[in-house]
């Protein structure tokens, strides 16, 4: 009986997930407070690992240390072999593991909860031993997984599927930093790739939830409380938007740097397994010079800023994170940029400041004001959002004064990365892999669009040694419009068209295959719907041959049922996104 009740009580849920607004944002409120708890996990479990591993005092991060001694380094190398380790132990190489960005692309929402928890340990070991990477790939890989699992197990619409999966998302990052704004336009701008007023209320709520439940189970916000107070004038917003560009080219040599490093890695015929140890291994004399590179960089941060450091070890700093992150990530540890962006920004945008008042000879700017600047502009550049890292920023300082620059400096950024490079770090690492995806908008039904599937089975077909006349007799004029030809060994040789067998002064003796049109023109079956239009476009015809390998024909394909199927399609997905669907 008890059974049959908690059927009967998950159907109804299903139900009302499906058809009530109200009822959606309360399953979107549960994500965000199970994703929020996860958060707070994955942080501590690295830091448990920080502490052990390099014995640092309880309320020292791994980065604000001055000095560590080469032994306790020599976590860095062990980190890689235990990462090479429990990888080759969850057999990762025999799939490929999908983040929430490429899932709500590509597969409408879906992800895999064991793949999933899988990253999650990887950035774990990978951050807990020290190397250059963040944590907020674990956070936003989890929260995005739980999201997934809950919906598909409330057999959610596609679109509300998507939703939920941003929600996860940006309510783990809310719940990291302990920043709900900043986590929701995570979830608007970098996993689902829109802001649309159906998903305002879930995603907010979630996020709103997730920062409430993390910081219940113990983690602190966010706070920089090292800015000062001095306020942006409307000229500094041209200044500062001169440093927004500088931020955008660090950003993209950041991302092309750490894919030079990577297929480095390769040509060098390290194992796969050898990669991290060797990577910790360089990472050594890294560390050695400045701690400060090691982890994602929190508590170097806050030291950088708090301390009147000079110049030239900011300088130092800049280069040696930039160089561990490109080493960590180019020799296979798991994490992101998230943070060492954030970091790394700060580092250019307290230098730009320094650097302005020794060529002017009085101070331009304000130094920690630029620092914050550079923190959202770099951010920006190499993990997307201008909205979202405006928003972490205002979280962080409370300061109003300063948002307005930092976000200019970000849309700034923003666009220039767009028109020059054109990907983030996620996209750009899905496109070394041989994607084309640049952002987390829903292209999936795109890839289901092939020419496989549309194309029409039924053809007339003829061996190209027919004559016109034989044609004529076999095909009259208003029988079909097209014919296919093939040869002798039933390849494909072209199309002919009947209006043109039957047109004046046409001989009859002459062979069918002098009239043979779009003899290499032809499509695949496994053609997307947008490569078959650039075909069609490219070639100038109004129907087009399906051929396989061997050149056999499968069917064909007309420009005009093309184009109207993707309007439908492209049609069913606005009003999707908007919620009419």
């Amino acid at each position: 009986m008890n059974t049959r009740l908690l059927l009967k009580t998950w159907a109804t849920l299903r139900r009302q997930a499906r058809a009530s607004e109200v009822a959606f944002i309360l399953v979107a409120v549960g994500i965000g407070a199970c994703s929020g708890l996860a958060s707070a996990v994955i942080g501590a479990l690295a830091r448990t690992l920080q502490h052990w591993l390099f014995a640092l005092p309880a309320t020292t991060r791994l980065s604000a240390l001055p000095t560590l001694g080469w032994q306790s380094l020599l976590a860095l190398p062990l980190g890689g072999a235990l990462l090479a380790l429990f990888s080759w132990a969850s057999r990762v190489r025999q799939r490929r593991l999908v983040d929430a960005v490429e899932a709500n692309a590509l597969h409408g929402g879906r992800m895999s909860m064991p793949d999933s928890l899988i990253i999650a340990g990887q950035t774990v070991v990978s951050n807990g031993f020290g190397a250059s990477v963040g944590l907020e790939a674990a956070y936003a890989q989890v929260g995005g997984a739980l999201a997934s699992f809950a919906g598909t197990a409330l057999n959610l619409r596609r679109s509300d599927l998507r939703i939920l999966v941003g929600a996860g998302a940006g309510a783990a990052i809310a719940g990291a930093f302990g920043a709900p704004l900043a986590g929701a336009f995570y979830a608007f701008e970098i996993v689902i790739g829109a802001y649309t007023p159906v998903s305002l209320a879930p995603v907010v709520a979630a996020a709103l939830t997730g920062s409430f439940v993390a910081q219940l189970c113990g983690a602190q916000p966010y706070l920089i409380e090292e800015v000062s107070g001095t306020p942006v004038e409307t000229h500094h917003y041209l200044i500062y938007a001169g440093l927004a560009v500088i931020c955008a080219l660090m950003g993209i040599g950041l991302m092309r740097a750490v894919a030079v490093v990577e297929a480095g890695a390769r040509r060098a015929r390290l194992p796969t397994w050898a990669r991290p140890a060797v990577g910790g291994a360089l990472l050594i004399p890294v560390a050695i010079i400045s701690p400060q590179a090691l982890s994602a960089g929190h508590g170097a941060l806050h030291t950088d800023l708090m301390i009147g450091t000079s110049l030239g070890f900011i300088a130092l700093v800049l280069a040696l994170k930039s160089l561990a992150s490109i080493i960590s990530l180019g020799f296979g540890f798991r994490g992101g940029l998230f943070f060492a962006s954030l970091f790394l920004g700060t580092l250019a945008g307290h230098l730009f400041a320094g650097l302005l008042e020794l060529a002017v000879g009085y101070p331009v700017v304000d130094p920690s004001n630029a620092a914050m600047v550079g923190m959202a502009a770099l951010a920006v550049a190499v993990i997307g959002g201008p909205f979202t890292m405006a928003m972490l920023v205002l979280e962080a300082t409370r300061n109003w004064s300063l948002t307005g620059a930092v976000l200019a400096a970000s849309l700034v950024a923003s666009t220039l990365v767009r028109e020059v490079f054109g990907y983030s770090f996620s996209t750009w690492r899905l496109h070394l892999r041989g994607e084309t995806i640049k952002s987390a908008r829903d292209i999936g039904w795109v890839r289901s669009l092939t020419a496989g599937r549309m194309m029409r089975r039924e053809t007339s077909k003829t061996q190209t040694d027919l004559t016109i006349g034989e044609f004529r007799r076999r095909f009259p004029l208003g029988a079909t419009s097209r014919v296919v030809l093939v040869d002798e060994a039933g390849h494909y040789s072209g199309i002919a068209q009947t209006a043109a067998a039957y047109a004046d002064g046409v001989d009859p003796s002459r062979n069918i295959a002098t009239l043979a049109i779009n003899k290499d023109a032809a499509l695949t079956p496994e053609m997307d719907i947008l490569a078959i239009m650039k075909r069609f476009d490219a070639s100038g015809a109004d129907e087009l041959a399906v051929l396989d390998e061997d050149r056999s024909i499968l069917g064909l394909l007309s420009e005009a049922f093309v184009r109207r199927r993707y309007g439908e399609e492209l049609d069913k997905s606005q009003r999707e996104l908007f919620g009419e669907g």
